[in-house]
């Protein structure tokens, strides 16, 4: 079990706001996961993976691939209080899941 967060590499966000994003990717997707599996991917340590994305069009691609394959998944879109407009899509938190599940999705992203 997994979860894997994909993070746009264009915006320029400092490292605190890209430390924000992630960690609101990775509550929301797993919001929006069975609470099976959440409590399997807890056990497991919550294994969490940061990957890069160069667009905001690369970014949508990912998430409805995962939609498609069934996966939690969540796109933030950031409030505009600091560095970037408001409703500026930033990350996308998948899974958690299987493995092999957010694999098929993320595994030819390159990790942030």
């Amino acid at each position: 079990m997994k979860q894997v967060i994909a993070a746009r590499t264009d915006l320029g966000m400092g490292r605190g706001k890209l430390a924000a994003q992630v960690a609101h990717a990775a509550m929301n997707a797993a919001e929006n996961a069975d609470p099976d599996a959440v409590r399997a991917w807890k056990d497991a340590g919550q294994p969490k993976i940061v990957v890069k994305v160069g667009s905001e069009s690369e970014l949508l691609e990912v998430s409805e691939n995962a939609r498609r394959r069934g996966l939690p998944t969540s796109i933030v879109r950031d409030a505009g209080r600091t560095q970037l407009d408001p409703g500026t899509a930033t990350t996308c938190g998948i899974g958690p899941a299987q493995d092999n599940e957010v694999d098929a999705v993320t595994g030819d992203l390159s990790l942030y």
